[in-house]
């Protein structure tokens, strides 16, 4: 058990007593459920496709460590620090995501991937935090200044990054940045004029995915008419709820996972819900709505603007994210591959989510005279 003394100067010692505790407690028990999920639902995609049983879960595990690092060396650091790593890597990654229109691996018809020294990577996740962190700072220095252009160098980014996603293809993750991005420009208090612009871009862009893109169309028409189309993963997953009722067949117990064919990554939420039934779902989502909520609250008592955007784009990311998922799962939304923060199987989502917690952790610690 941790204990360090009220008067312990050093860096861990300012850490324990400046961080969240309830923020950190609440990512810490969804890092332990995310275990526990693919431990459950890993091992029978890997059968089915030829690999060891335990190859998903073992290699999940292998990346946990790293994640947990992650986030607490970012989390030691002070709000400068932060804006400056975010600006760092978002440059990097911002590089290797266009790379993979020229160097990915395409999977399913997208090439998000880069592959090198046995490792794939998809460096796209990592603009989510660092773009949200880029883009506060920005907004930030242009109201401190009306003379320095940070709104306009934040959308000169936001076309930069939309435009690469789009040309993957990866409308859900263009989706949720976009979303993000037009928060943080609305607490800047963005002009009229932009709040116009804004709204019909995204809704002119939405169009044109449907009318233009089939398997968006094909998505979106499957279900607002189940009949017009394949729904065999929606209509195992909502079985799946069906069988576990309120608390689960049992841990191991559970027959659909054996029947879809991404029960470790988008459709976890439904191995959840058959093998540990409504309560422990119900648990999750309170894990999830307990770092939204405390993550606004904090935002909502911050007096510097900057901290106070990155708070904002970082929880509203990490929330629409996970209504995404278990929306999908549930058929209350369009299916969309996007992974449930913390429990999903995935290498790059895992240490990207560790990244953006690390930074939330961060800048939600007490500070003493708004410090940066």
């Amino acid at each position: 058990m941790i204990s360090f003394s009220r008067v312990d100067t050093s860096v861990l010692g300012r850490w324990w007593w400046t961080i969240d505790r309830w923020l950190l407690s609440a990512i810490l028990l969804i890092v332990a459920v995310g275990a526990i999920l693919t431990l459950a639902a890993s091992p029978p995609v890997a059968a089915r496709i030829g690999l060891d049983t335990y190859h998903f879960a073992i290699r999940q595990f292998a990346y946990l460590p790293l994640a947990l690092l992650t986030m607490i060396f970012v989390s030691l650091l002070e709000p400068v620090m932060v804006r400056r790593l975010a600006a760092v890597l978002f440059a990097v990654f911002l590089i290797l995501t266009a790379s993979t229109h020229f160097l990915g691996a395409e999977v399913k018809g997208a090439a998000r991937w880069i592959s090198f020294a046995g490792f794939t990577i998809q460096p796209s996740e990592f603009l989510k935090p660092t773009f949200a962190v880029v883009a506060a700072w920005m907004f930030s220095e242009w109201r401190k200044d009306t003379a320095f252009p940070g709104h306009f160098i934040s959308i000169a980014l936001f076309a930069l990054v939309a435009g690469l996603l789009v040309t993957q293809p990866d409308f859900g993750m263009t989706a949720v940045i976009s979303a993000v991005w037009g928060v943080q420009f609305f607490l800047a208090g963005l002009p009229v004029f932009f709040v116009v612009l804004v709204a019909v871009v995204f809704m002119t862009g939405s169009m044109a995915a449907y009318m233009m893109v089939d398997h968006v169309k094909s998505r979106v028409d499957r279900f607002l008419d189940p009949a017009s189309g394949d729904n065999y993963q929606i209509s195992r997953s909502l079985e799946a709820f069906q069988n576990g009722g309120l608390f689960g067949t049992g841990p191991g117990e559970g027959d659909i996972k054996h029947l879809l064919p991404d029960a470790h990554t988008d459709f976890i939420f439904a191995v959840a819900g058959e093998e540990f039934g409504l309560i422990a779902c119900l648990f999750i989502i309170g894990l999830f709505a307990t770092i939204v909520l405390r993550g606004f609250s904090k935002m909502f008592h911050e007096t510097n603007l900057f901290v106070l955007l990155a708070v904002g784009g970082l929880v509203t990311q990490f929330g629409l994210q996970a209504v995404i998922n278990m929306a999908s799962t549930t058929h209350l939304m369009p299916t969309k591959g996007m992974t449930l923060p913390f429990i999903s199987y995935g290498g790059s989502s895992l240490l990207s989510l560790a990244l953006g917690m690390g930074m939330l952790l961060s800048l939600t610690r007490r500070r003493v005279g708004g410090e940066l």
